[in-house]
């Protein structure tokens, strides 16, 4: 099967914490207590995986979706470094595609493994640290999105990553993927129930179960639940396509104005109940709206194509977010991301290959955090 469905759908940096105009309370972070930094953070490095096979993508996709890989690199390694795994087999064609590229100011690191996609903001850990500033990295226990898709070998990408650095090796007793959440950094999270609370992943468990685990883990204080719909998609409608936390209290969210999706309806679904909720400081949301693209270039299939721009990524005092050819909707995306990140670089490219196989820019990444003591 196919990668996903949608309806339409090395070095420690020494850049301080707080890179951002607004600063965040991280008022739970403690010496000896996990706590998930929001992706505004600063970075040790970004993790990728270098990988396109006919097992999962169409032929004709494939030199572009490793093409893309490579411009996504690459365009994070100006602001820091990049691991990337390969496999053995692909990694002298990664490393001759990498020589022809422009020299980045970060290193790009090529890590040998055997692994099945793409998608290391799913099969890979969840990096967590403590003000003593030590590290953990959390395994989800990557089952394919519901067993959905191969991934006997990407079940073993969170640990494998986990063994390549210092971080000790957290095994959750839940399923789930990086995806299914979005958090602030100040206590709340952003979940979908379709995701998690679904027997797909999590048979059997409750949602007070799911939702106390995951507060002891991330260090929540609250998390607000989207309906979400189950088999829309392959992911069973992941978080980070419909709300992502810009700042505590402050959310971009996604509208659909295609008619004929069935995104039109859900993301007024996500907008109507998110005006209604407050954060877990008791702040209401305010909700910026980002209205996806008109038009795509469906050059590399357009069944799965994932037309979204909340599939931006945040590295060290950059943005990294799509553009999709539809050139009033892409100028206003990255104005929005610009009024929301002022200090920051925004950077626009087309992944239109990898948007083709249902993800995106933030889909293909997967932060580790620096490290800090308090």
């Amino acid at each position: 099967m196919n990668r996903r469905k949608f309806n339409l759908n090395v070095a420690a940096l020494t850049a301080a914490f707080f890179s951002s105009t607004r600063l965040f309370a991280h008022n739970r972070i403690t010496a000896d207590k996990w706590f998930m930094p929001e992706e505004q953070g600063s970075h040790l490095r970004t993790w990728m995986a270098f990988i396109a096979n006919q097992e999962i993508w169409h032929s004709s996709q494939i030199a572009a979706v490793q093409q893309n890989l490579l411009l996504i690199a690459t365009t994070i390694a100006k602001y820091e470094p990049v691991n990337m795994l390969v496999t053995a087999e692909d990694y002298s064609l990664a490393s001759a595609m990498l020589a022809v590229q422009p020299k980045s100011n970060f290193p790009i690191s090529f890590v040998e493994c055997e692994f099945d996609d793409l998608w290391l903001r799913d099969s890979g850990p969840i990096f967590v640290i403590n003000g003593s500033g030590e590290q953990a990295a959390i395994d989800f226990n990557f089952n394919g999105w519901g067993n959905k898709q191969q991934h006997q070998k990407d079940a073993k990408v969170a640990s494998f990553i986990t063994a390549q650095t210092a971080a000790e090796r957290i095994i959750s007793s839940i399923v789930m993927e990086g995806g299914c959440f979005e958090l602030d950094g100040d206590g709340t999270a952003i979940m979908t129930h379709s995701c998690i609370i679904n027997d797909n992943r999590n048979p059997g468990k409750t949602k007070q179960q799911i939702e106390s685990e995951l507060k002891a883990l991330l260090n929540l204080r609250k998390i607000i639940w989207l309906k979400g719909v189950k088999g829309g998609d392959i992911t069973d409608a992941h978080t980070d396509f419909y709300a992502r936390f810009a700042y505590p209290g402050v959310l971009v969210v996604s509208r659909d104005n295609d008619i004929s999706s069935s995104d039109y309806q859900l993301t007024r679904d996500n907008i109507e109940y998110l005006k209604t909720v407050t954060d877990a400081s008791g702040r209401s949301l305010e909700l910026v709206i980002m209205d996806t693209p008109e038009t795509i270039n469906a050059q590399f299939g357009e069944e799965q194509f994932a037309a979204g721009y909340l599939g931006y990524y945040l590295c060290n005092n950059a943005v990294i977010m799509q553009k999709f050819g539809n050139t009033q909707a892409d100028n206003a995306a990255w104005e929005t991301m610009q009024d929301l990140f002022p200090s920051y670089h925004i950077e626009q490219i087309a992944v239109d290959a990898i948007a083709s196989g249902g993800g995106t820019i933030h889909c293909a990444s997967q932060q580790q955090p620096l490290t800090y003591t308090v």
